[in-house]
């Protein structure tokens, strides 16, 4: 009886230990999934076939190869951006659920309106995708050539002369606010409902001035029908060579463009904020996708989460003050 009990007792032990070894080969149970382990969900603040909307469509079949999962794109379009950002802010932080942030949502919004449905803090940077430049010109009958003759001629006539733009307080709005603001002179700016309908009046000598993107205005330009005064963007356009930028004019530090980025949840973690900036910055430097974007007037810019973010509070800064200063209300 005694040596059946030891035998029990033994194989008690033996089966305990392989039990636990077992166990130990086993993951922790808090163990997250490799990511990304089902689809992931891409809210864009814009409607379907804008800039926002056709670069994430020509990112994603490079993305899913990368990340060996589909994305789906959905798009809530209303209030500046603000309700599909909120809708990204209130998600769960596991990097199923995106967004594509436009530059108004994050920077302009938050100055313009008191209460806000969420917050900067509530959103954490993932990478820059593209920016939007803008160009600055002068109807064909209007004896300005470039930014030092735009000046002269506005002192000339203080107040007679405007610039026409795409919408109160639309990027286009905020930088023909900066040309002003920047180089002292007085002229009126002057909303239309899109850079179309400006891109028409400036043609048609309406208007003297406008701020166009450049789909509206490239061959216009390149035909002779608009001048030129100089791009908002900090660097000279592929697309418009020729064309000098504002600062290298003499615009000390003019750098003014529309763009939008690509966010996330705060408290994402952070081996998942590298995978989706190591996917969508790679997709972002392919050939192919660079010149479709280049196509809807705007130029990737593939960023580090970190330059993301520093990127965000600068411009919001910039713009802070400026909305400040210049007395720019909401619509």
């Amino acid at each position: 009886m005694e040596e059946e009990n030891v035998f029990h007792v033994a194989r008690r032990r033996i089966l305990a230990a392989l039990t636990a070894a077992v166990f130990a080969m086993l993951p922790p149970a808090t163990a997250r999934a490799a990511y990304p382990e089902q689809l992931i969900k891409i809210i864009v603040t814009f409607p379907p076939g804008g800039s926002a909307d056709t670069v994430i469509r020509a990112l994603e079949p490079l993305v899913t190869a990368e990340l060996k999962q589909s994305l789906v794109i959905e798009n809530r379009a209303g209030a500046g951006g603000n309700i599909g950002m909120a809708a990204v802010a209130q998600a769960r932080p596991d990097g199923y659920t995106l967004g594509v942030a436009p530059a108004g949502a994050l920077t302009v919004n938050p100055h313009l309106n008191a209460a806000m449905p969420f917050a900067l803090k509530d959103l954490a940077p993932i990478t820059l995708l593209a920016e939007i430049p803008f160009v600055l010109v002068a109807s064909a009958n209007i004896p300005a050539r470039n930014t030092a003759e735009t000046i002269a001629l506005a002192k000339a006539r203080p107040g007679a002369l405007s610039i026409g733009h795409g919408g109160n307080s639309t990027a286009m709005h905020l930088t023909a606010a900066l040309f002003t603001q920047k180089t002292g002179i007085a002229m009126e700016l002057v909303p239309y409902r899109g850079t179309a309908p400006a891109a028409v009046d400036v043609l048609a000598g309406h208007v003297p001035f406008a701020v166009l993107d450049i789909p509206a205005s490239r061959q216009l330009i390149l035909d002779g029908k608009l001048n030129a005064i100089g791009v908002s963007s900090a660097r000279r356009l592929s697309s418009l060579p020729d064309v000098p930028t504002l600062a290298e004019s003499g615009i000390a530090g003019f750098e003014s463009v529309g763009w939008f980025g690509l966010v996330a949840p705060a408290g994402t973690p952070a081996d998942v904020m590298g995978r989706l900036n190591d996917a969508f910055t790679k997709a972002l430097k392919d050939p192919s996708v660079a010149e479709k974007i280049r196509t809807l007037g705007a130029e990737p810019a593939p960023t580090s989460p970190e330059q993301f973010g520093r990127f965000i509070e600068s411009e919001s800064t910039k713009w802070g003050k400026l909305i400040s200063e210049a007395g720019i209300k909401a619509n």
